[in-house]
């Protein structure tokens, strides 16, 4: 993944690095972005359910949206969102690359400790997770529950897809909405391979088999991370205790099976462990590459995504665990103070409306799956959907197999800070 330059734009610094934050530059640019973009009406001001209210008020602003920037078709995506809501409702979408969502957790919480409940240089960040969970329990999200007064927010499969108001365990409370789909899959070259483990201890015995011709991106990567849970809940003497906080009692029993699992398997992956790939992009890359056999994602569609774009052989197909694998819904949320509040709501709405969703799930576009419920949509919407072709590497729903819940988001803070420890220094 990267991050884009630094640059002082009144209202982002998502760019900045640790040594510039220590020149003291940011104060700089918080100072400019609370002369250059004034305050606009607070959260109790804002009614979603006043919709055209939210449009007048939304005209004219630039909202800064903190998002992954390490996918060029994601990048396109959004940029193309942008000129969407640009032509209709004259708002600006400046797309603030980021690495790491919880740099952006943070750059929230130290505006809060500066005092600045106004004018803050996040509008809407895309989030789930331990990164959602951490700036509710905070406090730092628009205290209001305005997801669901959302004109597209009718469309969302509230009842069919739970993951879209339970974020990791987290109930979401209407303080983010809900963007897309994950399901945790395998692809692999068919041309290549065929024998094609099932489980995460079949997976073992498949990469003695293959020596280096697997890999996981490097934790605290969210696919890498993923990886670190899906074997977890596997191999857990009772997977369910993951559902509920840590607790040093319950972390034990999973922790020992699980490092002893990944002692067991990084004598035999890719450089034997001595490196990892960087992210999703990276160890698709080597698949690509021919260094390694099987690669995973946690978007479905994304296998058939890089063979439209040339990436990847049309050799390449996909599959899954028997027993299932972890899913779960990506969201946007909306910080306290951000700056732009009604500006983000629209972008929120957009991204929710049917033709974004539609688009969005176009593997030749992005490949993400919809969290609408498409049997709520009229015929013309409806008519988007099923004239996609989702690809020869893209699994369907029914073949998916069981999605696991993810686990409560604190096992992850441990479960990463335990890997670093381990193995993070090599």
């Amino acid at each position: 993944m990267f991050a884009a330059p630094f640059h002082c734009a009144a209202g982002s610094k998502a760019h900045t690095s640790p040594l510039l934050r220590a020149t003291g530059l940011v104060g700089l640019c918080l100072i400019a972005a609370t002369i250059m973009h004034p305050a606009t009406l607070d959260a109790a001001e804002i009614d979603p359910s006043d919709w055209d209210a939210v449009l007048a008020e939304a005209k004219g602003q630039t909202v800064y949206f903190h998002a992954w920037g390490g996918g060029d078709r994601i990048n396109a995506y959004i940029d193309w969102a942008g000129d969407q809501i640009k032509d209709r409702y004259g708002v600006t979408l400046q797309h603030v690359k980021v690495s790491d969502t919880a740099n952006v957790v943070s750059q929230i919480v130290a505006e809060k400790a500066a005092g600045k409940d106004e004018g803050g240089s996040v509008d809407l960040v895309w989030i789930n997770g331990e990164n959602f969970a951490s700036l509710k329990e905070k406090g730092l999200l628009l205290p209001m529950s305005w997801a669901p007064d959302l004109p597209n927010y009718r469309f969302a499969d509230i009842n069919g897809k739970p993951t879209l108001t339970t974020d990791f365990t987290v109930p979401t409370d209407g303080l983010e909405s809900p963007w897309g789909m994950a399901q945790l899959s395998f692809y692999y070259d068919s041309a290549v391979t065929t024998d094609l483990p099932k489980s995460a201890a079949e997976l073992l015995d498949w990469a003695r088999a293959h020596p280096g011709r697997f890999a996981y991106p490097k934790p605290p990567d969210f696919l890498g991370s993923t990886f670190l849970k899906q074997i977890a809940l596997e191999l857990a003497p009772d997977p369910s205790v993951m559902a509920e906080p840590v607790t040093d009692e319950s972390y034990g029993p999973v922790a020992d099976k699980l490092f002893a699992y990944l002692d067991a398997l990084h004598p035999h992956l890719w450089r034997k462990a001595q490196a990892f790939p960087d992210n999703v992009s990276s160890l698709k890359n080597l698949l690509a590459d021919s260094e390694i056999e099987i690669a995973f994602t946690f978007n479905p569609g994304d296998a058939s995504a890089a063979i439209a774009n040339n990436e990847l052989p049309d050799t390449v197909r996909s599959f899954t665990f028997d027993g299932g694998t972890i899913g779960n819904s990506h969201f946007v949320a909306i910080p306290f103070n951000a700056n732009a509040k009604a500006g983000a709501m629209v972008l929120a709405d957009f991204l929710l409306s049917p033709e974004a969703q539609a688009r969005k799930q176009d593997p030749d576009i992005w490949g993400d799956p919809t969290v609408l419920d498409l049997a709520s949509l009229g015929a013309n919407d409806r008519a988007l959907f099923d004239q996609l072709d989702l690809g020869i590497a893209t699994l369907k729903p029914d073949e998916l197999g069981p999605t696991l819940p993810e686990p409560h988001s604190s096992w992850m803070e441990r479960l990463e800070a335990d890997w670093t420890k381990r193995y993070g220094v090599q």
